[in-house]
């Protein structure tokens, strides 16, 4: 093993010997998060949010496109708005934290900490929305919110973390539906295209829908270890939330209706979708579009003549068309090398005396680890290249994972037999539509319901529990 391969791997747990302290090592040592002295909250640091950051201007910018605004909704919720839709409420009574106090004095009524922002939106909605004209309504937010989770992870689960959250509301059904399958689809996009991460669109069973939503609709990833992981949510509401809080415009005809609603969101948790989903033993393997620094250049022998000028040089063409970095620190090229490898950095530059005699550089692609000796000539035309080779090369590898790791069952024997046989992954198996067997299904081989995915397959004409006639096909797995 060389050398700086070797330092990385005690630098950082096997995710073989033990893939959730190999995941808290990342977090910590690739410098994206620190504790705190709140439970269940955490800072994120710089590298961090420049991810998020990343994340945020991409997804912004499709939202945007799409007619999107943003607006912002205040933290608080008072209790009396909260209490407005019982199934909402209900769902997100254990996960509320509230405030009962305003300086020294008790309030008159508690507020609760934005756990998710319908209630909000819905009091605004009915101050401004009174005719057909005034629809639809598309809305964004870039906020956190508050969730007292019991077991919590970083990026994964705390008790605050950043999203987006989509609020929309329309004059028909139809448009509504349109609009949450759209958003299905934008988040597919960005996941696939930019993260790097194949996804599986689905409805969530009534069971997991979210609180108050007609239908939920979702897209499940499939991380290293065989664990599913929610990378976001769309939700189609119907009129219920509109009906609670007496929200009526005037149709084309002049008659009072209800109008139509949804909301979806994506949250810091892709940031962890990120790490599980191509991390390595060495680290953080970053896909490119979300990189806060998508090439490092190192200086080799940087203390002989001319070195250090031509890398800046090298580096200033670089930063025209990516985002490029150097690091001239007195570190050996070495560390360097295991340094933003830890930090999965997608493509490094190096260049050093002989490199300058033969008018060329040294790229190496984090991914996969490749050499490639360029000439200078042609450095701009190859990097934009490897950088499309390293977000192919990424999606590809969680390609080959999710499929070996997808298992065809008809039998709850067939299920415990594939996963104790291959290990943690998604399974497909045929459902009844009874909750009874989708409970039942956890109980006895250990893998909940994930989704109903929109690709149906006919694998059997039975339920996998029962043996009634099967209704639907779904993707079943162990989630975090």
């Amino acid at each position: 093993m060389a050398k700086e391969q070797k330092k990385m791997v005690d630098d950082i747990t096997s995710m073989d010997e033990d893939f959730a302290k190999w995941y808290t090592d990342i977090c910590k040592k690739a410098e994206l998060i620190e504790y705190t002295s709140v439970k269940g909250c955490m800072v994120i640091r710089p590298y961090g949010y420049a991810i998020w950051e990343n994340i945020q201007k991409i997804l912004d910018s499709m939202f945007k496109a799409t007619g999107h605004k943003n607006v912002c909704m205040p933290m608080f919720i008072p209790e009396s708005l909260l209490q407005k839709e019982k199934d909402h409420v209900e769902g997100f009574a254990p996960e509320c934290a509230w405030v009962t106090m305003g300086g020294n004095e008790q309030l008159e009524e508690r507020l609760c900490v934005r756990p998710t922002s319908e209630t909000l939106f819905c009091e605004h909605f009915k101050n401004i929305v009174h005719s057909y004209r005034d629809l639809p309504k598309l809305y964004n937010q870039w906020v956190s919110v508050v969730r007292w989770e019991k077991t919590t992870r970083p990026f994964l689960r705390s008790r605050e973390f950043l999203w987006q959250e989509g609020h929309t509301l329309h004059e028909t059904a139809e448009e509504a539906i349109e609009e949450t399958e759209r958003m299905l689809n934008i988040y597919t996009e960005f996941c696939q295209k930019y993260l790097a991460i194949p996804v599986i669109q689905g409805m969530k069973t009534d069971s997991d829908k979210f609180a108050g939503a007609e239908r939920t609709y979702c897209i499940e990833a499939l991380m290293h270890d065989g664990k599913a992981l929610q990378a976001g949510t769309s939700h189609y509401f119907g009129n219920g939330f509109a009906k609670a809080f007496d929200i009526q415009f005037a149709d084309r005809n002049n008659k009072l209706q209800y109008p139509y609603q949804t909301s979806w969101g994506m949250t810091t948790r892709l940031i962890g979708a990120i790490i599980m989903t191509h991390g390595d033993n060495n680290g953080l393997v970053l896909p490119p579009a979300v990189a806060p620094v998508q090439v490092m250049v190192i200086p080799i022998a940087q203390h002989k003549e001319g070195v250090l000028e031509k890398a800046n040089a090298v580096c200033d063409r670089l930063k025209k068309i990516c985002r490029a970095d150097i690091d001239v620190s007195e570190n050996t090229p070495g560390w360097k090398f295991a340094e933003y490898e830890m930090k999965g950095v997608p493509v490094r530059v190096e260049i050093g005396p002989k490199d300058i005699e033969k008018n060329q550089c040294v790229i190496v692609t984090r991914h996969n680890r490749e050499k490639t000796f360029v000439s200078l000539d042609e450095l701009e035309t190859v990097i934009l290249q490897k950088l499309e080779e390293v977000r192919s090369g990424l999606y590809e590898a969680a390609l080959e994972n999710r499929e070996r790791r997808t298992y065809t069952c008809k039998t709850m024997d067939e299920i415990t037999k594939a996963l104790e046989e291959n290990g943690d992954g998604f399974v497909k198996a045929m459902w009844c539509g009874d909750e009874a067997c989708e409970d039942k299904v956890k109980e006895i081989t250990g893998v909940g319901s994930r989704c109903i995915p929109l690709e149906q397959e006919n694998i059997s004409d039975v339920c996998v529990c029962c043996g009634k006639p099967a209704k639907k096909m779904l993707y079943w797995g162990k989630a975090y």
